[in-house]
């Protein structure tokens, strides 16, 4: 494809269907030998390998000169024949071509972030006990001039994979390095770490936090600012502290990161708390990040000493699996600048690849499927893991395959997740005590209804248990002794008197009832049985949603169980997947279809549906504007570390001339599209590619081409569970890095 995204010449017919002139992902690799689906002892059924969504191959599509015209063969620089590559290409648009196909980028509330510097000032923090070591605040940063991440941390290719397709090598050698889970949450977080060398191999939670004595698995997402802006605590000491003149406390923002938020800034839930004045989310983040990170690492060498090398650790961050990789690379961009992996040595020059982005449900599953005690899961049987956290929900169906002494599972369909986590239990609490104290202001001032919501939260919230307390009353202390009695409203003695039957209407149903209908959902996804539904995450600890998904699911899943540790687990899973030092989940699913827009030659069937996307160009030839072209199928199953590669060819006017730009665009839609408008798409990043190193291009610009030349190269894109990767390539080998310029 030229400058126009149109293909040279017209393919030729081949029972009905034009064939692509390269491998498009409609044909995916053959799964697994052991994924099958189980049998009887006997052996009765027949093995019934994963089947993949068919799909016809869209035309290859043609290309033309910036003029219109078809390609001369013989201009300087032509690829050879038989090469039809597709793709758009900003060189020079046609005439009639549309002005928006790369049009400016979309504002975004995130575009005026700052980065962090090493220099940190020190602080003494109020409040706090003296003899805990705490890290130093983040104070000030130069401005942040772009919203693209550093090229060799979107680009680079999986550690544990070669350049090729699906082509794993053999996992590197355990030399003791240290490998360190951050599992940053919408209301607690926490770290985990492990090495070979340290307590033969097992993973260890990070349990005293500053502020408190007593010990904790996860600490409070939780900040506390003064008015300039400056941090003064973080987790438990943030969580704890009493608001003076000034303060201002930050919870719950990474829900600022879902998809819907990121693309509009009005689908945020209103009831969510502000930001303060000149901060964004991902500040906020990167304020968190760098004080949890900090303390974490003073900890560790208390603990282990000088053991390992913390700054040549891989570090592996969740998020939740609804996220989509423009939410992902603003999470990496943020934990690059928080300072969670930095250069460990002169001339470490891929430092930022030791920062690993694993989504929550995975990470969860990996730690699960070591649990054998617990749910006693067999290869070649299928798990769900129902990860209810603080923010989100995530949902994913994963078979076991191999044996388990060498772990590895596999993804069976996509993963789903939505906002419905515990706390919308908080906020529709604060809703009814609002609506019960409607007249009467004195308890409904700020630190009122905070006290309220901290007792419904540490209490009330995971041990309520459904319709067997519908007749008990749940009593909570006011916080100012003014008007203490209504006894209309519950208000007797200055406590507040609740039904545990309006408790239950009012905030929990609602809420759980999102969850249920999340889980059946993804249950209709799956054609196989699903032998265990494993719960985890802070909100999997509620007695009522547990027993709800019981009464749900018995019948169709046999083990429904709560791991003892499954508020850690997917802590704790994303450390033990970094310590087996392979791709312990081998594959999964594509959550949406990846595709570019393209033109391509005119056929009866557009004629009949889409006559006015059909122009006639200068040399005759009808083109059809507005057409899809799909690089990966939504539900196609991608081998972890697989490159799809797809070839392309840009006309240069000159050996200036030398960037490749396009945009790539998704669609959660589960109709295969033929054009543009037959469902909703979304702009996700745009490619800029810099030719300037191939040999072909340096040959070729060396020379003189008055009417300019071509250029064909290939493009590889990963994909795996949470990001998008992209190199470019020349003769199958690796030249440089794509860089993704994500739109948001």
């Amino acid at each position: 494809m030229g400058c126009c995204g149109e293909s040279r010449a017209k393919p030729e017919p081949t029972q009905g269907n034009y064939p692509s002139p390269f491998q498009h992902v409609t044909t995916q690799p053959p799964p697994h030998p052991n994924l099958l689906h189980p049998g009887p002892p006997n052996g009765q059924w027949a093995e019934k390998p994963f089947e993949q969504p068919a799909l016809t191959p869209p035309p290859a599509a043609m290309q033309y000169h910036q003029a219109g015209g078809p390609i001369n063969p013989a201009t300087p620089g032509f690829p050879p024949n038989g090469f039809n590559p597709n793709a758009q290409n900003m060189a020079g648009p046609p005439v009639g071509s549309p002005p928006s196909a790369f049009g400016p980028q979309s504002n975004s509330p995130f575009a005026n972030t700052v980065s962090r510097n090493s220099n940190r000032n020190t602080y003494t923090p109020p409040m706090l006990d003296p003899n805990i070591v705490r890290p130093s605040p983040v104070l000030a940063a130069p401005t942040r001039t772009t919203t693209a991440s550093p090229p060799l941390a979107l680009s680079s290719p999986s550690p544990y994979f070669s350049g090729g397709i699906g082509g794993a090598t053999s996992p590197p050698p355990d030399d003791g390095k240290l490998s360190i889970s951050v599992d940053f949450g919408t209301t607690m977080s926490g770290v985990a770490y492990g090495s070979s060398r340290i307590n033969a191999g097992r993973v260890q939670n990070i349990l005293h936090w500053p502020g408190s004595m007593e010990t904790f698995r996860k600490v409070p997402t939780c900040l506390l600012y003064n008015d300039a802006g400056q941090v003064l605590a973080w987790g438990l000491e943030a969580r704890n502290a009493s608001l003076g003149p000034g303060m201002i406390r930050c919870e719950w923002f990474k829900l600022f990161l879902e998809p819907r938020a990121l693309r509009d800034s009005s689908t945020i839930d209103p009831r969510l708390p502000s930001l303060p004045p000149g901060k964004t989310a991902v500040d906020l983040i990167i304020d968190y990040l760098c004080c949890l990170f900090e303390y974490a690492k003073e900890q560790i060498t208390r603990e282990i000493g000088a053991v390992a090398d913390l700054n040549a650790a891989d570090v592996w961050l969740t998020v939740p699996a609804a996220w989509d990789a423009a939410g992902c690379d603003i999470m990496r961009d943020a934990a690059i600048k928080a300072g969670l992996v930095q250069s460990a040595h002169a001339g470490d020059r891929n430092w930022r690849d030791r920062l690993r982005i694993i989504t929550e449900p995975e990470a969860a599953a990996v730690h699960c499927a070591h649990l054998t005690d617990l749910h006693r899961l067999q290869p070649s049987q299928n798990f769900m893991i129902c990860d209810a956290g603080g923010g989100t929900v995530d949902l994913a169906v994963y078979k076991i395959i191999g044996q388990l002494s060498n772990l590895e599972i596999a993804e069976v369909c996509a993963r789903s997740g939505a906002n419905c986590g515990s706390i919308f239990l908080d906020l529709r609490f604060r809703d009814l005590v609002r609506t019960l104290l409607a007249d009467h202001p004195a308890h409904l001032d700020p630190a009122s209804q905070a006290f309220f919501m901290h007792a419904f939260s540490e209490t009330d919230k995971l041990a309520y248990m459904g319709e067997s307390d519908d007749d008990n009353y749940f009593h909570f202390t006011c916080f100012n002794v003014e008007d203490p009695n209504d006894p209309s409203v519950g208000l007797v003695n200055g406590e507040l008197a609740i039904p545990g039957r309006l408790l239950r209407t009012e905030v929990f149903d609602p809420v759980i009832a999102e969850v249920l209908n999340l889980l059946e959902e993804q249950l209709k996804k799956v054609t196989e049985p699903i032998d265990a539904l494993l719960l985890v995450g802070g909100f999997s600890g509620s007695e009522y949603l547990f027993k709800r998904v019981e009464a749900q699911c018995k019948s169709r899943i046999k083990v429904i169980a709560r791991p003892s540790d499954a508020d850690t687990a997917t802590c704790r899973g994303a450390a033990q997947y970094g310590l087996a030092r392979k791709p312990l989940v081998s594959s999964v699913i594509a959550g949406r279809a990846y595709l570019m827009k393209v033109k391509l030659p005119a056929e009866q069937e557009d004629w009949l549906k889409r006559p006015a996307y059909i122009r006639r160009n200068n040399a005759g030839a009808e083109i059809c504007e507005n057409r899809v072209q799909y690089l990966v199928q939504k539900g196609a199953i991608l081998r972890k570390g697989q490159r799809i590669k797809t070839k392309f060819c840009k006309f240069s006017a000159n050996a200036q001339d030398r960037v490749f730009v396009a945009v790539l665009y998704t669609s959660d839609s589960d109709k295969v599209m033929r054009y543009t408008d037959e469902g909703p798409t979304t702009e996700l990043c745009k490619w800029s590619v810099d030719l300037g190193m191939l040999p072909s291009f340096q040959h070729h610009a060396s020379l003189p081409h008055p009417n300019g030349f071509y250029t064909e190269f290939e493009l590889g894109l990963e994909l795996d569970s949470a990001e998008v990767r992209g190199v470019l390539l020349h003769n199958g080998e690796e030249v440089s890095r794509v860089v993704f310029d994500f739109f948001q």
